[in-house]
């Protein structure tokens, strides 16, 4: 058992190296990097001191020299060849600097950092409040297969499941964030904008307030995906031989769901506890950026689309490292839960 979970974390460092090649090779091929996009300004800026409308002139087009455009590559780095800029950067990784951000203008480990703690937030608190509200779900419609109350509450879920969220973002907004019906919730942010005047009570309830329709949203991505995940578990659970040995030995039928199958019924949701890290702080983009949230999602596709490939490379980087992590947590929670798992 040892000796496989040593190889696993000693398999992190070469699928780490072979993830950034892919990504690092792929970016520098997208066109309209940070060089095009300084050259454009530059351009732009020449138009607007000529007058609009001069975008093709000859004389604007030529008023960057060859050798301005190379100090521009040379700024970014993108005066080396890729290999090189490479190496370069898997260099700074060692020494964990993760560059400087082209629209920030910060390192770019403290432009992540500053929005792990929002992402954190969310991530743990809808995954709480997931776990709080489907485990016991999933308990009580397996407990009362094929009954009306499971019947209802399957319609509910698959109602809630076939909903994305960030729709679901927008409908909350419409209804209750002051578009067509009432004006209850904000709708951005994560605090007001007087928030530092505010006493401790006046605080917790202000982030309770603004973090009310995003949770809603962040919730019901995985409640139906659990809840049934649950329930089916469960099931197969109760239709094993020693559940009807348990009660047959005096055992009510609940003491025998609650002591036996319910701890084995819960090994498919222990063990992808690991998984979870790297979600909770990736954020969620689609959301995040219905109700502008400063998270770890709306950073990456703003990277993305600003071309800020120190940022989104930072991100690749810190979000496959804790895939990597999870997975080697979950093959333990596993070993945990269940003590026939042996591996080898």
């Amino acid at each position: 058992m040892r000796a496989y979970f040593l190889k696993r974390l000693l398999l992190i460092f070469p699928t780490l190296l072979g993830i950034t090649i892919v990504c690092f090779s792929i970016m520098q091929m997208v066109p309209g990097g940070p060089v095009e996009q300084a050259i454009q300004k530059i351009k732009m800026a020449a138009q607007g001191e000529a007058g609009g409308g001069l975008g093709n002139d000859p004389g604007i087009q030529s008023a960057i020299t060859e050798q301005e455009i190379e100090n521009i590559k040379k700024y970014y780095g993108f005066d080396k060849p890729v290999l090189t800029r490479y190496f370069i950067w898997l260099g700074k990784l060692i020494r964990f600097d993760l560059g400087t951000s082209y629209t920030y203008e910060k390192p770019v480990l403290q432009v992540i950092t500053s929005r792990i703690p929002i992402s954190l937030t969310f991530g743990l608190t809808g995954l709480l409040l997931t776990y709080l509200v489907c485990i016991p779900l999933g308990i009580k419609k397996a407990l009362n297969h094929g009954e009306r109350y499971d019947q209802w509450s399957s319609v509910l879920i698959f109602l809630g499941y076939s909903i994305p969220a960030f729709a679901l973002g927008v409908l909350l907004i419409v209804l209750f964030g002051g578009g067509t019906f009432l004006n209850l919730f904000p709708i951005s942010g994560v605090v007001s904008d007087h928030f530092e005047q505010l006493s401790l009570f006046d605080k917790i309830f202000d982030c309770l307030h603004h973090m009310l329709l995003p949770l809603i949203c962040y919730t019901i991505g995985g409640f139906a995906t659990l809840t049934l995940l649950m329930k089916n578990s469960l099931m197969e659970q109760l239709n094993q031989d020693y559940v009807r040995t348990a009660v047959a030995k005096g055992l009510s039928y609940h003491q025998a769901v609650f002591r036996h199958a319910l701890r084995n019924a819960l090994i498919p949701i222990v063990t992808n506890i690991g998984m979870i890290i790297s979600v909770i702080l990736s954020g969620a983009l689609l959301i995040e950026t219905v109700f502008t949230i400063d998270g770890m999602g709306l950073l990456g596709y703003q990277s993305i689309v600003n071309r800020d490939y120190p940022v989104a490379l930072g991100l690749i980087v810190i979000s496959s490292l804790l895939m990597l992590v999870g997975r080697i947590i979950s093959d333990f929670c596993l070993a945990v839960v269940d003590p026939r798992i042996k591996f080898r």
